[in-house]
Formats: C-alpha cells, sequence, structure tokens
C-alpha cells in the first residue's frame, strides 16, 4: 500500500514538472511570493545608493512583496556584479546598474559586461558637474584650466577609477589638454567626504550637492548638459567653454540569464509603473535626477549604443582591452 502510495506521488510530481516545461508561463505565475534583493555595487549613503532606494519602494508596490537594497562593494562595482551574475535566475536577485558596466570593463577592472545579463529597464539619468572643494582658488572653469596647463598632473582629482566619476574628468583632460593626478575611493559618498574635506581638490558630482554648494564647501565649475540647467542658471555648459562634452549617469536594472520569461515581463511592468509614480518623479528632482523609462527592448538597444561609446572613449583615453 504505502509502495502504490509513493508510485502516484512519483507520478504527479512527474506530471507537474512535465506540466511546467510545457507550460513556462506557469512557472513565473506565482511570482514574485518571497522578497526579492536588489544588489547595489556601491556603498550606502552615495547618490545611486539614494535613488535606487526610492525605486526599491516603488517596486515593492508594483511587486507586493519587499525589495531589500543589499549594498556589495568592491573593484569599482565588479564584486556587486560578480554576485548579480552568479545568483540564480529566478527573479529574487535584481541588479541595478549605470555605465560602470560598461567603463570597468574597457578598463580592465571588470571582466564582467552587460552581456553577462538579461535588460530589465532604464530608470533614471542623472547629469554631470565637475565640482571643485569649497576654499580652492579658482572661481571659474577658465581658471582652473589655465592652473591646469601651469601645473600638469599637479591638480588632485577624487574618482571611483574605471568608473564614471573617473571617464567624466579624463573627457574634460582630453578636451582641454591638460593633466590631472587621480585618487581612488570607492563609490560616491567616501569621494565626496575627500572632497568636501579638502583631501581632493576636484570631483565629478550633480545637482545632489546644492545644500553643500550654498553652504560654500563645494563649488560648481561646469555641467554636462546640452544647455545650462534651470536648476544651477549660473553653471555654464562644458560646450559653451568650447568642450564638446554632454554626459550623464544612466541607472538601469538587470538579472542573471536564464531568468523566466514570465518573471522579466513581470519585473518590466513593475518598472514601468513605477516610473509613473509621481512620488518618484518628485525624489528624483531632490536627488538631481531625471526619470527616463525604457523598456526591455528598447533598454538592450541603449546598452549596445552605451557599450560603444564607452569602448571608443576608453580607447580614446587610452586603454586597451586584453
Amino acid at each position: 500500500m504505502i509502495q502504490a502510495r509513493s508510485i502516484r506521488r512519483v507520478g504527479w510530481l512527474a506530471f507537474a514538472l512535465a506540466l511546467l516545461a510545457l507550460c513556462p508561463g506557469l512557472a513565473g505565475a506565482a511570482y514574485p511570493d518571497r522578497p526579492i534583493k536588489m544588489i547595489v555595487p556601491w556603498a550606502a549613503g552615495g547618490d545611486t545608493d539614494a535613488i535606487l532606494r526610492v525605486w526599491a519602494n516603488a517596486l515593492e508596490k508594483q511587486l507586493g512583496q519587499a525589495v531589500v537594497v543589499v549594498n556589495i562593494t568592491g573593484a569599482s562595482g565588479t564584486v556587486g556584479a560578480r554576485e548579480a551574475k552568479n545568483a540564480p535566475p529566478d527573479g529574487y536577485t535584481i541588479f541595478s546598474v549605470h555605465d560602470f558596466i560598461h567603463t570597468t570593463y574597457y578598463t580592465g577592472v571588470a571582466d564582467i559586461s552587460y552581456k553577462d545579463f538579461e535588460p530589465i529597464c532604464l530608470n533614471t539619468l542623472t547629469s554631470s558637474i565637475l565640482a571643485a572643494y569649497g576654499k580652492a582658488k579658482w572661481g571659474t572653469m577658465k581658471e582652473l584650466l589655465d592652473d591646469s596647463k601651469k601645473r600638469p598632473g599637479e591638480i588632485i582629482v577624487g574618482a571611483t577609477l574605471g568608473s564614471t566619476s573617473h571617464f567624466f574628468p579624463a573627457m574634460i583632460e582630453q578636451a582641454a589638454g591638460v593633466k590631472w593626478k587621480y585618487v581612488s575611493y570607492e563609490g560616491t559618498a567616501p569621494r565626496m567626504t575627500a572632497l568636501l574635506g579638502g583631501h581632493v581638490e576636484l570631483g565629478e558630482t550633480n545637482l545632489t550637492q546644492l545644500d553643500k554648494v550654498k553652504a560654500g564647501q563645494m563649488k560648481l565649475l561646469a555641467i554636462a548638459t546640452p544647455k545650462r540647467h534651470p536648476e544651477v542658471p549660473n553653471v555654464p555648459t562644458l560646450k559653451e567653454l568650447g568642450l564638446d562634452i554632454v554626459y550623464a549617469v544612466n541607472r538601469g536594472i538587470l538579472v542573471p540569464k536564464g531568468t523566466p520569461e514570465p518573471v522579466l515581463a513581470k519585473l518590466e511592468d513593475a518598472c514601468g509603473k513605477a516610473a509613473k509614480d509621481p512620488g518618484v518623479a518628485e525624489s528624483m528632482k531632490k536627488q538631481g535626477t531625471d526619470v527616463e523609462f525604457l523598456g526591455r527592448k528598447a533598454y538592450a538597444e541603449f546598452l549596445q549604443k552605451d557599450d560603444k561609446s564607452n569602448a571608443d572613449l576608453a580607447q580614446a583615453l587610452g586603454y586597451k582591452r586584453k
């Protein structure tokens, strides 16, 4: 009798597995039924961390499960990228990225690229600004560049080497024909602490730091937008200063390769609805950031173009992918 029941139980299990194989949509029907981990590969307290915590809360509303931000730092975002890549492809680990996924690959810092993941959505765009220590002697970008030409390799820039905070000032160096010295920090929070304390003289920032500017702790020298930004109308664009540079940090969400189609679709739908949340838009404005939603197909195309742009830039800056 017991043996017969065991045989029937095995038979039902085989039938259930066969049904799932024939109807893969059923595998994602109950998703999500437990909390989701969002890997942010930067330290808590930085711009990316603050922005993605807003998105995590918005996704929770749409998915009906907690989206828990986990900060996994190291190697300019690479440690977090590796953990995300190796996570089970079940939708319970999502990975928050920005352009570092390209820059670290082409500078040789990482062996992981966007191609190791499935795209879900682009969610925000944050325009870059070159900032100086509040007590620095330069009052304008011209004064900085004139001084840089007189003292090549002496002015210190705080950056996360191989990431956007490195590429952005490096683009300015190349366009202006100057040379700066770089000191590496792991993420935005320690970089900003160094800049505000005068341990470095220059760094990439954005409109989230306006309170520091008003307090005299930081100076905004030039913004990398196509035209002057209404939040900082007195800050010139790099383009009007003769440097043809438009640059921003583009943030999005990826998942491990092999994640089931129904799960991908549900995450994409949740991101699209979160992007329309007025509370998200208001929070992003306070972060100096614009909501820029792209779904899976459009984001895949965006990643491909962004990857090519960063590959070309890395080569122009003297990096050669081995």
